[in-house]
């Protein structure tokens, strides 16, 4: 299977310089409508000079985030209204869909200590920059989202061994391939 693997926000060289923009340690957090238009305007230029793109030659996509991030982060603190998030995303999004998601599932503490020691001596973004109790918030609202989906989303206890927790992803992303193919 021919796959490619990209981030949001980024992807493509204008969601690149978004990103930049985004997580500035210096910038502080946007107003929640003008973080979710650069996220969806960064998300538009990805979709447009990457991803789908990549789906027409009939390519895989596999993507660290995509638009339920958005609505996770950018609709937790409820300043902005779920039907004007879900009409930006119909809007920039439309039908391309992840087929499956997957939730690295950890407490709050423990993701944000992870992301520290992944970030090394580099400056806090304005998301980690957030008190645990945000965090805490993020991770109920990513795994409501993920049971409100289930045939979508998957939820994987992160809390495993890194080894563990591929061979989970392994295992399960198999199955949807072995049963894909007998569908056809």
């Amino acid at each position: 299977i021919n796959a490619v693997g990209t981030r949001e926000p980024g992807g493509s060289p204008g969601a690149e310089k978004i990103r930049a923009l985004l997580l500035d340690p210096n910038a502080g957090r946007f107003t929640s409508m003008a973080e979710v238009l650069l996220f969806y305007a960064a998300r538009a230029e990805h979709l447009d000079k990457l991803i789908r793109p990549t789906l027409s030659r009939g390519d895989w996509v596999v993507s660290d985030r995509f638009s339920d991030s958005t609505r996770a982060y950018q609709g937790l603190d409820g300043r902005i209204n779920p039907a004007d998030l879900a009409a930006i995303e119909k809007l920039v999004v439309g039908e391309t869909r992840p087929d499956l998601t997957f939730l690295l599932d950890l407490p709050a503490a423990e993701g944000l200590k992870r992301a520290q020691m992944r970030r090394g001596d580099a400056q806090v973004d304005p998301f980690e920059q957030q008190a645990v109790s945000y965090h805490v918030a993020l991770r109920g609202q990513f795994r409501m989202m993920a049971q409100s989906e289930p045939e979508r989303w998957v939820i994987i206890d992160a809390t495993q061994s890194a080894d563990a927790v591929e061979k989970e992803i392994w295992q399960i992303l198999s199955d949807r391939i072995k049963a894909r193919k007998s569908l056809k």
